[in-house]
Order: structure tokens, then sequence, then C-alpha cells
């Protein structure tokens, strides 16, 4: 494995955390609906754990399954066009760049590439309302699975830089990497925890975090390439 791509992993990971921002206003509000459907008493705290790693866990598989989608098709334009691993590096870079504008609160462009998976989750979307109210872990784990597909800037940005993986396992794992990272601040909003919720909504974490990811998108772009060139 080379060291690029081992350190991709725990980049990933840090995407996710940083950037859990966002998750929490477009996952966050389900994932607290999960514990408060649970009636208070004996064993709650054990009940509301599986409730939480279940729906967690689902979204993160659906990250992982897209990111294997995703990887199937692009190793094999790479392998069929030569140009394809520089578009789809240019692209990563851009997406995440505007996905830390958006962070920053700098500009809100990334909301118009959420646009490209509104279709699929128009389809998606009524299947979610079938597993409310949920009463066990499997209902959690689908509901999870479902709610993966939600049109997601951030998701899409770390979808780019997944597809720039030679391998379809890579990709996979970088997704996984990245589901990982958003887990603490999910849990931590499915266990009522305020705090954490105050804190990424301060306007200075919120900015840092927007310049972080920036940086990430920028180091993304085949600059060297087009210099060599």
């Amino acid at each position: 494995m080379s060291p690029e791509l081992y350190l991709s992993y725990p980049s990933a990971f840090l995407i996710g955390l940083l950037g859990s921002t966002h998750c929490l206003g477009m996952c966050g509000g389900i994932s607290a609906s999960l514990s408060m459907a649970l009636p208070v008493g004996k064993g709650f705290r054990l009940r509301q754990t599986v409730m939480l790693l279940a729906f967690n866990f689902g979204r993160i598989g659906s990250y992982v399954l897209i990111a294997t989608l995703i990887a199937l098709a692009s190793t094999s334009a790479a392998s069929q066009w030569a140009s394809a691993g520089l578009v789809l590096r240019t692209l990563a870079g851009v997406l995440l760049i505007f996905m830390g504008l958006s962070m920053g609160q700098w500009w809100q462009g990334i909301r118009y590439v959420e646009r490209v998976g509104a279709p699929i989750w128009g389809r998606l979307s009524p299947l979610t309302r079938r597993l409310l109210p949920v009463n066990h872990g499997g209902q959690a784990l689908a509901l999870g699975a479902l709610w993966g597909w939600l049109p997601c800037g951030l998701v899409y940005s770390t979808l780019g830089w997944a597809a720039l993986q030679p391998t379809v396992g890579s990709a996979a794992l970088t997704m996984l990497f990245f589901g990982l990272g958003t887990l603490p601040s999910m849990l931590a909003t499915g266990y009522a925890a305020g705090w954490i919720r105050s804190l990424q909504t301060h306007r200075l974490f919120r900015k840092a975090t927007g310049a972080l990811l920036i940086l990430f998108g920028v180091w993304t772009l085949p600059f060297q390439h087009l210099v060599g060139h």
C-alpha cells in the first residue's frame, strides 16, 4: 500500500469529523427522534444505543455501497480514458472547496450539487416514512440504509475523493473511514448532547472547518500535473 493511499483513510475520517456539522443539519433530527420515540424506563439507555448504532451503521453502509458503485464505474473509465483520473481529481477538489465555502458560510453553491441526487431521494424518501416510528434495531438499520442516500454535499465531496482510489476496495474503505468520522457527532446528537451542537454551530468553528476543507480541496487539485504540462 502506497503512503498516499494509506494517508487518505485518516484524512477521510478527519473530513467526516470536521464536516459533521453538515450531517447534524441533515441527519441529526432523525437521529434524535429515534431516542425520543423510545419509552423511558428500565433498559432505556441500552435500547437507545442499539437504535442509534443500527441507524448509523445503516447510513455508513450505504456510503460504502455508493462508493463501491462509483469506483466500479470510475476504474472502468480510467482504463479506457487516459484523462479520467485528471478529471476525477479536479472534480473531487472542486467539490471539497465548495463544501468548505458552505461550511464557512461564505457561499452555498454546494446546494446546487446536492440537487443531483434529488431524483433518487424522491423515490427512496417514501420508503423511510413506512419505517416510522422505529420500534427495533432492524427498522433503525433499514432506515439508516435509506437515509444514507439523502443528497448531501459533504458525502458527494468525499465520494469524489473516493473515486480517485486505485481499487474498488480502497474506495469503499475511504467512505467507511469518512462515515466513522461522522459517527461521534451523530451519536452525541442522539444522546441529546447539546454541547457538541453548540460547539459545531459556533461561527469561528465553522469558519475554521470550512478553511480546512478548502485546503483539502486545493491539495486534491492536480496542480502538479498541470504545471508539468
